[in-house]
């Protein structure tokens, strides 16, 4: 067994700050435009059934490798393959959380400025002058920069406090008010006249418009909201001590993570149906067509209006961090272990370089030739390698490792505490692991390369 490790110091901190690495904007921003384009209460159905399918046992894959390994993500892989060639994809987990932390942190800033604007009154004007104006922010060489440093430096102000003083506190205290936040933006749009038909589309299912192409979007949204392959999950179990029941602590996590995204679902489409608004509109839900639905929705109540957008993008800034602090712990602790630096020091070197890759990658986003690479801006392309062909990978390869390579008696030990908690299920966790977990995955990096669909 490992060295001793710092633990998390409370059952609640652990589940909270887990929790929080999986809750992000794949949940508050993601998850509500997919459900929007692909039939809503079928989709959310679907999406639960793979999230049980897919995501538990990814989630617990992860945990069982990083608890035994009590390291970070690298060294975690290394130790329990015995320095085979299985611990490169340890390796590559923290490459993916590393290059995610660098352009997760742009839409993060993102959110941030859109706090100041809707408090300034900003946001105020008809549909054409909210895209213009998210498209002059993006697009700006100054102010999307210093919004990306800014929540970088307070990712930092959390990670050198360290697991319990930092990222544990943190947790304790983000997490209660994202899901108050959420609660009070859910009662104001589902007051409003007309909110009904949005919880309608929301929760009653018309189960022909399921397909194929719906359950692969499911399958997608089920594995990348959960922050599989990022090394995140790998780095907090790390953490864990040897009596956390791994199974429930997954399937909390899993039911925190689903719930918080229904919440975000209720908070969106019953404002977005109240002004006659579908809000299928992708990518730019989040900062253009929410900033009119808001408008429209409190237009007789325009402080209240106000305060809603406000504490919207608050709670969207607050999921964000939580992802980001995550994404910062994977790097910082391969940093601090593999080169035996200080904390801080190894935090501070990932918060410069992230910065800088962050400014590069907001640059790249106003058109600049020279951050274009093969017709892509450098946004783009960080985000197409990483979710698009990292992720995927990085989860495969974990789960042919843990279902057919990886020693059985360690895989078992981790997943019944060493025989103190039933080993029932055990079996079919083997036969997710070995046979539908990497099938699905093929099946959603093959549909993102858009090779099916």
């Amino acid at each position: 067994m490992s060295e001793q490790r710092v633990n998390f110091g409370s059952k609640l901190g652990m589940v909270l700050a887990t929790a929080g690495s999986a809750v992000g904007l794949g949940n508050v921003w993601r998850f509500p435009y997919m459900a929007g384009q692909n039939g809503g209460a079928t989709f959310i159905i679907i999406y639960i059934v793979c999230v049980l399918l897919l995501g538990l046992p990814c989630i617990l894959g992860e945990f069982i490798i990083g608890r035994h390994g009590a390291a970070n993500t690298a060294r975690a892989y290394s130790r329990i393959s015995g320095g085979s060639p299985w611990r490169f994809v340890g390796y590559m987990g923290v490459l993916t959380g590393f290059l995610i932390t660098g352009y997760y942190a742009v839409v993060s800033g993102w959110c941030l400025q859109y706090i100041f604007a809707s408090f300034m009154g900003e946001l105020n004007g008809d549909p054409a002058y909210i895209s213009r104006y998210f498209a002059d922010f993006s697009s700006s060489p100054l102010r999307p920069v210093l919004w990306t440093v800014a929540i970088l430096a307070a990712t930092h102000f959390i990670i050198i406090r360290g697991v319990r003083q930092g990222i544990e506190r943190a947790s304790k205290a983000m997490m209660p008010t994202l899901f108050i936040l959420l609660l009070i933006v859910v009662v104001s749009s589902c007051m409003l006249p007309g909110a009904s038909k949005g919880v309608e589309f929301l929760f009653r299912p018309d189960f022909s418009k399921m397909n194929g192409s719906m359950l692969l979007a499911a399958m997608g949204q089920s594995f990348y909201s959960l922050s599989i392959g990022m090394g995140c999950l790998c780095t907090f179990a790390s953490y864990f001590s040897r009596q956390t029941n791994l199974v429930r602590s997954a399937a909390n996590i899993i039911a925190i993570d689903t719930f918080i995204a229904i919440l975000a679902g209720l908070m969106i489409f019953p404002a977005a149906f109240s002004v006659g608004i579908n809000p299928d509109s992708g990518p730019s839900l989040i900062f253009i067509t929410l900033p009119n639905v808001f408008q429209q929705a409190f237009a007789s109540m325009p402080l209240v209006g106000t305060l809603v957008a406000v504490l919207f993008y608050i709670l969207l800034s607050l999921a964000a961090l939580t992802s980001l602090i995550s994404l910062h712990e994977v790097s910082t602790a391969f940093l601090s272990e593999e080169f035996r630096m200080p904390r801080p020091r190894a935090a501070l070197v990932i918060t410069v370089v992230c910065s800088v890759i962050g400014a590069f990658c907001s640059l790249s986003i106003g058109g600049r030739d020279w951050l274009v690479v093969c017709g892509k801006s450098l946004f783009d392309v960080f985000d197409f390698v990483t979710g698009q062909l990292l992720l995927p990978f990085g989860g495969f390869l974990t789960c042919i490792y843990l279902g057919w390579f990886a020693p059985r008696k360690i895989v078992r030990d981790e997943f019944t505490n060493w025989g103190t908690l039933s080993g029932r299920f055990f079996s079919l966790y083997l036969l997710l692991v070995r046979f539908v977990c990497p099938i699905c995955i093929m099946l959603i990096f093959l549909n993102q390369l858009g090779l099916i669909g």
